[in-house]
């Protein structure tokens, strides 16, 4: 460990793998780490990804002699820029042994980046933004994470709080044994929402896919919009979003929430692809595409997750929205758990986010899970 380590700005595709696998080492003896696609992972990293239509990045590795020991990436999002800070940037696929040097270094580089670029404060996490992969892992460690969600060593808050960083805002992932029925109290609200006849729930149609995708982006759109950290879904992502989720997506998983003939809320969940490919090592070809299908469809997954949620503001904190929320989930649950599914996760929630972290605290959630976004002046 004394020789010293140096930054290497990533440029081509053989840089690019390079940053894709320096996680390999750092996770070796993790239980819980579950290698990433790497042809999922070039998606996200390169053009291909949406967000680089209003956005740009610069990734870094650090090596020490030969051996890539951390990685870290600066973005600018203009979109953010426009919305919420136009002295911000980005920070995030940090990765990094537990050597504060290291660290240092790699924060330096992104920093100095952003500078550059006229930043004076950084943010993060986002990888490679808040819609897609937000927040440092600093609680529950102690199991894997699920799909889209992101894992990190009980170090790596340390390395940011050194470095000069401060919390900016805690997300919750809850788990739901969906095993179990609500309690009676739960059900009354459920009930209360079945015998209003304003009220209609229904599944997504798979034959009108797109339209029925396209009713959930105008609905979360309006929903999220007062939310910390806020930046709208924009066309071309939700089209990318949708094209990613249909191979794993069928009626039930999806349910949108009428009332008087408006559609006005909306769940969906996902099953849990991180359990189908713990064993594949991070290829999907030649081989393990077959397996994946076949885990995915034959045998029915018994871990899901819900990525996107939400309730038209109008109807926010009002009786008939909340009888909708507990509609909603408690359908996805019975129909998860009657094909043999046995938990769920429902996050990111934020943390002043009282409205709904009542309600998943009163069906039973636990929060097992906590990222955290941090903050720091340049």
């Amino acid at each position: 460990m004394t020789e010293n380590v140096h930054i290497h700005p990533v440029s081509g595709k053989a840089d690019l793998k390079a940053f894709i696998h320096v996680p390999d080492a750092i996770y070796a003896d993790d239980p819980n780490w579950i290698q990433p696609l790497e042809v999922e992972r070039m998606d996200v990293l390169t053009d291909k990804n949406p967000f680089f239509k209003t956005g740009e990045a610069q990734y870094f590795i650090a090596y020490r002699g030969n051996t890539a020991v951390g990685r870290i990436s600066a973005q600018i999002d203009q979109l953010a820029l426009d919305l919420i800070d136009p002295k911000m940037g980005h920070i995030g696929f940090f990765e990094c042994e537990n050597n504060g040097k290291t660290a240092k270094a790699l924060f330096n580089a992104a920093e100095e980046w952003l500078k550059s670029k006229g930043m004076t404060k950084a943010r993060g996490p986002f990888s490679p933004s808040i819609k897609t992969e937000c927040g440092l892992l600093v609680d529950g460690f102690d199991t894997p994470p699920m799909i889209l969600m992101g894992h990190a060593l009980p170090y790596y808050q340390k390395l940011f709080k050194v470095a000069g960083y401060k919390k900016a805002m805690d997300m919750y992932s809850y788990l739901l044994d969906i095993t179990k029925e609500f309690d009676a109290k739960m059900m009354r609200f459920v009930a209360m929402g079945q015998r209003n006849k304003a009220i209609e729930i229904r599944d997504l149609d798979m034959k009108h896919y797109d339209r029925d995708m396209d009713i959930i982006f105008d609905i979360y759109n309006n929903a999220w919009v007062d939310n910390w950290g806020y930046l709208p879904l924009l066309d071309e992502e939700w089209h990318h979003i949708k094209k990613d989720m249909k191979p794993v997506m069928v009626g039930h998983r999806a349910r949108i929430c009428y009332y008087k003939g408006e559609p006005v809320s909306f769940m969906v969940s996902l099953p849990d692809v991180n359990d189908a490919i713990k064993d594949f090592g991070g290829k999907l070809f030649p081989f393990n595409i077959f397996k994946l299908l076949w885990r995915l469809k034959v045998k029915y997954p018994e871990r899901g997750r819900v990525p996107l949620m939400g309730v038209k503001q109008h109807m926010q904190g009002t009786l008939v929205g909340a009888c909708m929320i507990f509609m909603l989930i408690e359908t996805i649950r019975k129909e998860f758990c009657a094909r043999g599914g046995k938990v769920g996760e429902l996050s990111w929630i934020l943390e002043d986010n009282i409205v709904m972290n009542k309600i998943l605290i009163d069906i039973g959630c636990v929060v097992y899970k906590t990222y955290r976004v941090f903050d720091k002046k340049l």
